[in-house]
């Protein structure tokens, strides 16, 4: 197939170096299909990388098939199996996993992804939309609009996509019916107004004829748009739209490689600079002058986005990685309370209260996720109650990081608006979300400074504070051997204080059950509180089974180095049973009593504490004896 839009083998033939040179200068989109599954995605994208000639001829004989030919040249090919890379997908029928194909024309390169239709791969088709420019939603004209169709358009909304395309698809199945045609993009049109999508560009194609895929289909003399190639190639992309807006560079890292040089290295995410502009960087606030705009092949006098710098300023002032240099008279904000939608991408469900990993950019901070206000049925766009999010769920909920994040609503920057959240055992990327706006009350509360630090509080007592943190199953002696513990710093003069599990559930928690989320947020509760206790210069002990390895790790973060002692009460489960002092196992055996740790609760030990007791070993004297030795000297 020969014309202007599509690249010949006459220019790389005859000039190589022009064709390379044309090629270099190519801006790119990226792209995604999606719809119900057998819309025919695989088929249109077989058509895009034919007709674009970026299949090798040797590929082709290789790719016959009895199933889905289609004659074109005197050729047939499986456009299928062009882009459904897994057995599995073939075997099944259907995309499971996002594959991404490169093909470019005369005008343009593109990245497009294939993504799956069905529900349970929601995560995998927000992988691919996240980076792109246009979605084509594909609908089989025999169909009309279905559920999944709503779906995709509703996720494609929520992750910033504003090029929207609608195939209608198999429009040779229909005998090319105009009003067949008209109603689906009457009745998509509707669905489109109500969930907030402004305008989209629809077009009736065959990717298995390839009616209106490369130019105007003599079957459809009734449409006079653009064919999907030309409006592919026209359509603004995302990169252009950046350039316009104000400076934002995430700094990946600081380049000193000698004394008298010093720069901020990364990727100009919008916006321009140019030597002599006034940045300023955030969440410090600092402001200067970029000096020089420094590059492998030299020094720029402007730079745009998309463009890997390192840039130079006239003042020493602080800045790392993570830090944000945007321009001085716009600067982002930066808040450690946020609004956000959250699409939860991981077997195991969100847990309430926990600390995850936020990786925005580059910047990773430490954050907690409050109970969903909502989850989205993305089905029929109702709102629901929930206490958690499952794999695939899309819910509304408040954050709090551990330090200022410097941020731009996510449908302003998706730079600086989306993020991911990465569970800290386990490294495994749980969520991807993408921020609304930062909370009032962010703004609202500042720290207030104080002239008696928590080393005065501590030097008064003539001790250095602790927090001692006994763990273990019910019935292992933790209260027990702490009492024990205190005794014996008592009688040494040290100023303690014992929190300990029931108390604490008489007061401070007592609105908290023994859910999963409830226990996270106990334990939360009851570090601020030993934390708060240290600055005071105390030594405070803690017997709660605490039985999740992120929530003790939680608590060791919130304070200095070597102040958090964690003490494992090492009991296995049938001696701690066989106590049952409370009878509590009892009652958690007959069924009386859920959510029992050891039971049909879990108890995560600690892999590496800082001093381990046996109790079957010791008595809870010779564990408290044995504790206050590898404490000594206490100061």
């Amino acid at each position: 197939m020969e014309g202007p839009a599509y690249v010949t083998d006459a220019l790389i033939a005859e000039d190589i170096d022009a064709y390379l040179a044309r090629h270099q200068h190519k801006d790119m989109l990226r792209f995604i299909t999606c719809g119900s599954v057998d819309d025919g995605k695989s088929t249109l994208i077989g058509r895009l990388l034919y007709d674009s000639k970026m299949i090798f001829e040797d590929q082709l004989d290789a790719l016959q098939s009895d199933s889905k030919k289609v004659g074109t040249q005197g050729q047939e090919i499986d456009f299928a199996l062009l882009v459904d890379g897994l057995a599995a997908e073939r075997e099944q029928g259907i995309t499971i996993d996002v594959a991404y194909r490169f093909f470019n024309t005369e005008k343009r390169k593109f990245i497009v992804a294939d993504c799956p239709g069905h529900e349970q791969y929601t995560r995998n088709m927000v992988t691919g939309a996240s980076t792109a420019d246009l979605a084509v939603i594909l609908i089989d004209a025999r169909k009309g609009v279905l559920v999944q169709t709503r779906r995709h358009s509703y996720l494609c909304h929520l992750l910033g996509i504003r090029n929207l395309v609608l195939a209608v698809n198999k429009m040779d199945l229909v005998g090319y019916d105009q009003a067949t045609y008209d109603a689906i993009v009457a009745d998509y049109s509707a669905f489109a107004k109500s969930i907030g999508i402004e305008a989209f560009t629809a077009l009736p194609i065959s990717g298995f004829k390839g009616d209106n895929i490369t130019g105007a289909s003599a079957n459809t003399p009734w449409y006079t748009g653009p064919s999907l190639v030309e409006h592919l190639e026209s359509v603004e992309v995302n990169s252009a739209r950046d350039a316009e807006g104000p400076l934002r560079l995430p700094v990946q890292w600081v380049n000193r490689p000698n004394l008298d040089f010093r720069g901020f290295s990364g990727l100009i995410a919008t916006g321009s600079v140019r030597p002599g502009d006034a940045v300023r960087v955030l969440p410090s606030g600092k402001t200067s002058t970029v000096t020089r705009i420094v590059t492998l092949d030299g020094d720029l006098d402007h730079a745009v986005a998309g463009q890997s710098v390192t840039l130079c300023l006239a003042d020493e002032i602080d800045c790392s990685r993570g830090n944000v240099i945007a321009a001085a008279d716009a600067p982002p904000e930066a808040a450690d309370q946020f609004e956000a939608t959250l699409v939860w991408m991981d077997d195991a469900p969100l847990h309430v209260g926990r600390a995850y990993w936020l990786k925005l950019g580059t910047q990773t901070v430490s954050v907690t996720v409050q109970q969903p206000k909502y989850t989205v049925n993305v089905n029929t766009m109702e709102h629901l109650a929930a206490k958690t999010l499952e794999l695939n769920a899309i819910g509304v909920a408040e954050l709090t990081t551990d330090k200022p994040l410097v941020f731009e609503p996510y449908l302003q920057s998706r730079t600086l608006g989306g993020f991911i959240l990465i569970d800290k055992l386990s490294n495994a990327t749980v969520a991807a979300g993408m921020l609304h706006f930062s909370l009032r009350r962010a703004q609202n509360v500042h720290w207030q400074a104080v002239d008696i630090t928590r080393e005065a509080h501590a030097a008064l007592k003539n001790q250095q504070p602790r927090v001692l943190w006994f763990t273990g199953l019910s019935g292992s002696g933790k209260s027990t051997i702490a009492n024990a513990v205190e005794k014996r710093l008592n009688l040494m003069n040290r100023h303690t204080f014992l929190l300990d599990g029931d108390n604490v559930r008489h007061g401070l928690n007592k609105d908290l059950g023994f859910t999963e989320a409830d226990r996270i947020e106990n334990i939360r509760r009851v570090g601020e509180v030993a934390k708060l206790m240290a600055d005071a210069g105390l030594i405070v002990l803690t017997a709660f089974i605490s039985p999740f390895r992120a929530e003790r790790d939680m608590v060791r973060a919130m304070l200095p180095e070597g102040e958090f002692i964690e003490i494992f009460v090492d009991t296995p489960l049938e001696v701690a049973e066989a106590r049952d002092v409370k009878g509590l196992y009892k009652k958690a055996r007959s069924g009386a009593l859920k959510n029992f740790t050891g039971i049909d609760s879990p108890y995560e030990p600690p892999e590496a504490p800082d001093i381990r007791v046996n109790t079957v070993e010791m008595t809870a004297d010779e564990a408290a004896e044995h504790i206050i030795k590898l404490l000594m000297p206490l100061k």
